[in-house]
């Protein structure tokens, strides 16, 4: 994998790039649709080609490793293969798991066991093991095992989490520079940066990740409870000492006005599951606002859902028409939305890349956050 900048402005940590992979190249800033089973929820990925524009999509290690479960998809050929999409694919450790399930789970040196979300049974993930399922999925970036503190918690905890996760990370980077890939393809191997909310732990963090040199570096832990402003305090810590010369990949986050701040602050890569589980449940992103497509002030709004939308289904569907959809609880409207709003993350991504290389990015971010921010 290989990662070039082309473009940075003086007043401004963002910088355009481009992130060559085996399966394509990804032009950065960019957001990443998460697809945690191998699927993006509600929809097709021709659509994810065509109407959204998606360059990368995501997938969940730990939830495909319980579902369909590695024999699978080792028989289709890889996660490309059995779900149709032939560009890259990022995984996730299953980190976020320790964060999410914590009611189902147990850690330990060794690992962290689950308890199957679906039926109960125990499976414990090593930080070698996590290697060997994504080289499994034969994903094009790979995540190192962490453990995601939540953000509030206290300086003791977050230490020993810390000193944990880096146990893990150093397993798991040797382990990676000892196996293969499996489909034919390079795979990358992300570390990640934990610490919590202090700076101290946050460097240390940045520090041990940087100097093993892997291809590109992950920030987690944030967006997990903690206050935004303090998010992005931890932001501008870490990005301090990742190297200049490798993507940075902001997990987690978030909204439109948090993703243009990232940028700001030197990320490269994002992903939330924000964009289809708020469309799902009504919610629209736009430039000029979020809507709430249930209000009855769009019962008779036959204007597009955005005049000048980045998405085809914005021209073939009006507001009014949509929420109509939503009132009738018809399965349609959550695909219409789901793609309305992905393909604003990726037409925004669009824009800041654009704005970052005409050198105008911190005037533009600064109208977009306005505007992205309204109630409408």
């Amino acid at each position: 994998m290989k990662f070039q900048i082309k473009a940075t402005n003086p007043d401004t940590k963002a910088r355009a790039g481009i992130i060559e992979t085996d399966h394509g190249n990804i032009l950065t800033p960019i957001f990443m649709p998460v697809g945690t089973v191998g699927a993006i929820k509600a929809v097709h990925m021709y659509e994810m080609k065509e109407q959204v524009k998606a360059q990368i999509i995501l997938g969940n290690t730990y939830h495909l490793y319980l579902r369909p479960g590695m024999d699978i998809i080792e028989r289709a050929g890889g996660l490309h293969k059995f779900n149709g999409w032939d560009r890259p694919i990022l995984t996730d450790s299953g980190g976020f798991q320790v964060f999410s399930l914590s009611s189902n789970r147990k850690l330990k040196e060794e690992g962290v066991t689950f308890r199957s979300h679906i039926d109960g049974s125990k499976h414990l993930f090593t930080p070698e093991k996590v290697v060997d399922i994504q080289r499994s999925i034969g994903s094009d970036i790979m995540m190192a095992l962490d453990e995601c503190p939540p953000g509030t918690s206290d300086y003791r905890y977050s230490e020993k989490s810390l000193r944990l996760t880096q146990q893990w990370l150093e397993r798991g980077w040797k382990h990676y520079k000892e196996t293969e890939p499996r489909y034919g393809h390079y795979q990358a191997f992300f570390p990640i940066v934990q610490g919590c909310t202090y700076e101290d732990l946050r460097r240390d963090a940045a520090k041990h990740v940087a100097d093993l040199g892997a291809d590109g570096n992950a920030i987690g832990g944030l967006a997990v409870g903690e206050p935004t402003e303090v998010m992005y305090d931890m932001i501008e810590v870490v990005n301090e000492v990742l190297p200049l010369d490798k993507p940075r990949y902001l997990m987690g986050v978030g909204t439109p006005a948090n993703i243009l701040e990232a940028i700001d602050r030197g990320v490269d890569m994002m992903d939330c599951v924000m964009p289809t589980r708020n469309g799902r449940n009504g919610m629209l992103f736009t430039r000029h606002g979020i809507m709430n497509m249930r209000n009855k002030k769009w019962a008779d709004d036959f204007s597009p859902l955005q005049e000048d939308g980045p998405a085809l289904v914005d021209q073939l569907y009006s507001k009014a028409y949509l929420r109509h959809l939503f009132i009738a609880q018809e399965i349609l409207a959550m695909q219409i939305a789901s793609i309305h709003n992905l393909a604003f993350y990726l037409w925004l991504m669009g824009e800041a890349r654009q704005h970052i290389v005409a050198g105008d990015f911190k005037s533009w971010k600064t109208e977009m956050v306005e505007n992205v921010t309204r109630r409408l």
